[in-house]
């Protein structure tokens, strides 16, 4: 697989991981495979080069791939599945977690701290101490998941 193919596809499966149905970034408009990818890896990638219809021809086929068909990438491809296992810690958010609101704190209960880095809001009524996986892609973006809910966001470590 080459390697802009192989970025591509990590993108595809951090968009599902990070933006699953009625979450921070599907309420917002597409922010774009640039954005997405971030300025350094979106030209190693060699995307720089793009005129900007083929850009925009690229985040439309993103749109509707991530819709679609790359849902089945996660069912059938083995890969993935290790991908995804591998990015992952499980804890508890304290007993008190209400959600979150756009410059979010998460102190989990294994001693690390992370804070949201995408805007968005989230107002979380369920069990107190609600467990959580964290996972990153290999483009180094983590993503907080409440397991009970299946809502995320976006989060960068900070201790």
């Amino acid at each position: 697989m080459s390697s802009v193919v192989a970025r591509m596809v990590t993108l595809v499966l951090s968009l599902m991981t990070a933006t699953p149905a009625a979450t921070t970034m599907a309420e917002e408009s597409f922010p774009g495979i640039r954005k997405l990818m971030g300025e350094q890896v979106f030209n190693e990638a060699g995307l720089g080069r793009l005129s900007e219809a083929q850009l925009k021809a690229l985040n439309e086929w993103l749109v509707q791939y991530t819709g679609g068909e790359a849902k089945q990438l996660r069912l059938v491809n083995e890969e993935v599945r290790e991908a995804e296992k591998a990015y992952q810690v499980i804890a508890r958010l304290p007993s008190d977690f209400s959600g979150w609101d756009g410059g979010t704190v998460f102190r989990l209960d294994n001693g690390q701290v992370w804070r949201q880095r995408l805007s968005g809001r989230y107002i979380y009524r369920g069990d107190p101490a609600p467990e959580a996986a964290i996972t990153k892609n290999w483009l180094g973006f983590h993503v907080l998941t409440i397991i009970s809910t299946g809502k995320s966001v976006g989060v960068s470590r900070i201790q």
